[in-house]
């Protein structure tokens, strides 16, 4: 009997992304749908945010056709205005898996450079259609390509490109391709992820027309937009010998010093210096001469050595309170939003900065707990829920009946995470790890933000009892003070509205305040 040989191959990133579809969020055809419609809209924004246009985007979905497991082909077309891609770089953008403008260090609702190209290979794998692709930067021309993936070869296949003047200047970029889906369970959870989005996008407008031609629209609350997120260098409390090796590799530095100033962040030529003096490595030695356990010995130096300053979080972007309130009022109307912005931190060398907000009344509905918003590098979080550090800060770690707030009332809780690299728990970026300097600073700001609620529930249950003892006071009062006036044998009765007024001790405040 002849023993069966081991077969080797390899396999590339789309291939891999095809046989493993579920890691990707494109488990089945509701999560599917939800996760496409998600990712362009991310691609949409992002796009326009980065040149500070506010973004105006329209997303259709047509049913083509009813397949015989019960679910749909649909045409899923997203349009949007944002700066557009250039030509030469559309196929590649849209047709290789990890190919993209994501791949640097700087705060962006992406991470893996997958979403967008994910999203179309799922539609030809399910429907093998070529996907439409239309773009412009404003140029003079507007370019439109149908084109399909080459799976095993991970790279773009052409099928057609045609140009078409652009008088208008028009910029942006339309993406039109069919996929599998299940639109009725998909839709709860598009529309949720739309009125989110609208929440931590306040600046956005945004028509969604569903497959039975009904139209839902976001508006914009305002046109001020946040700064764009910029670039940063790696600090060296995050890197590792890899990272060392690839930027030796490319550096033009001829001694450590100058490397050290050039590649990190917040080093400067004193503290490399002494740093350099620690890990017993001279300032002028030249990086590209340095022998492997030399690299490892620089990098474990970096991680425990005490005298670099800590990540600067200027180069990520943050709605900041007034955005904040902006998108809460515009979806909840609430009557109270309590909102905390925190300074600052890092963790592993990663600069974060967390905003927490807690929204009381309003449209907001009674659950019988708190309705928690997840929201990452203004992601909207809406699966796995129970598996975020959020939830777990919310449910486990703050004590509210010390605030005297209970889950019969109308609440929800905010959480928004900024960073250069969100410490996701799956390629699906779905849920936070709970990273214990992130969950440090999630608690702090909720427990501020629950602090400010508790003090204006107090302040409201103060000024409705006062208001049942002045309803008392004004309906038996005035009697009071005519009996009394007969019975003295007085003509002119005594004026009770000082008395009245000093009842009213919160009222009266809150009169002032109003006016």
């Amino acid at each position: 009997m002849s023993e069966e040989k081991e077969v080797f191959a390899e396999i590339s990133p789309a291939d891999f992304f095809y046989r493993n579809r579920d890691i990707a969020g494109f488990s089945n055809p509701t999560r599917a749908l939800y996760a496409a419609v998600r990712e362009l809209v991310e691609n949409s924004l992002d796009a326009c945010e980065l040149h500070k246009i506010p973004p105006e985007i329209y997303i259709r979905v047509i049913q083509e056709e009813t397949t015989p497991s019960g679910a749909g082909i649909y045409k899923l077309r997203v349009e949007d205005n944002g700066s557009g891609v250039p030509a030469r770089f559309i196929p590649s953008a849209f047709g290789q898996v990890f190919y993209g403008s994501k791949y640097r260090l700087r705060q962006t609702r992406g991470t893996f450079g997958l979403g967008g190209t994910m999203a179309l290979l799922y539609g030809q794998i399910t429907t093998h259609k070529p996907a439409r692709i239309i773009s412009s930067t404003g140029t003079r021309r507007i370019h439109e390509i149908e084109m399909m993936i080459d799976i095993q070869q991970n790279k773009p296949e052409i099928m057609r490109h045609k140009t078409h003047p652009n008088p208008e200047k028009w910029h942006g970029t339309i993406v039109e391709f069919n996929l599998e889906g299940d639109f009725l369970r998909a839709m709860p959870k598009i529309l949720e992820y739309f009125k989110e989005t609208a929440i931590v996008s306040p600046y956005m407008s945004l028509i969604f027309v569903d497959s039975r031609g009904r139209l839902y629209r976001f508006e914009r609350a305002t046109t001020k937009m946040p700064l764009p997120p910029t670039e940063t260098k790696p600090h060296p409390y995050g890197v590792d010998v890899e990272t060392i090796r690839r930027i030796i590799y490319l550096t033009d530095a001829r001694d450590m010093q100058y490397f050290m100033t050039r590649h990190f962040h917040r080093v400067g030529r004193t503290t490399a210096k002494k740093f350099l003096e620690c890990a017993g490595i001279s300032p002028k030695t030249n990086p590209k001469k340095l022998k492997q356990a030399e690299i490892v010995k620089l990098v474990q130096k970096m991680k425990s050595y005490d005298g670099f300053l800590p990540p600067d979080a200027s180069c990520l972007s943050t709605l900041g309170e007034e955005l904040i309130r902006a998108g809460i009022q515009k979806e909840l109307n609430p009557e109270f939003i309590s909102i905390e912005v925190r300074r600052p931190a890092a963790y592993s060398g990663f600069p974060f900065i967390v905003e927490t907000a807690i929204a009381y009344g309003g449209r907001v509905p009674k659950t019988g707990d708190i309705l928690l918003y997840r929201f990452a590098n203004r992601i909207p979080l809406l699966y796995d829920e129970a598996g975020d550090v959020s939830w777990k800060v919310l449910h486990t770690l703050i004590n509210w009946k010390h605030y005297k707030i209970g889950f019969d009332l109308p609440l929800a809780a905010f959480v928004h995470v900024y960073s250069t690299k969100i410490p996701y728990k799956s390629v699906g970026k779905e849920y936070l790890a709970d990273r214990p300097e992130v969950e440090r600073e999630i608690l702090n700001g909720l427990r501020e933000a629950a602090r400010q609620l508790s003090i204006y529930i107090s302040r409201r249950a103060n000024i409705e009892r006062d208001k049942r003892r002045l309803d008392a006071f004004s309906k038996y009062l005035p009697k009071i003070a005519h009996f009394s006036t007969d019975l003295a044998g007085k003509e002119e009765e005594p004026d009770i509205k000082p008395l009245l007024k000093s009842v009213m001790k919160y009222g009266a405040e809150e009169d002032e305040e109003e006016a």
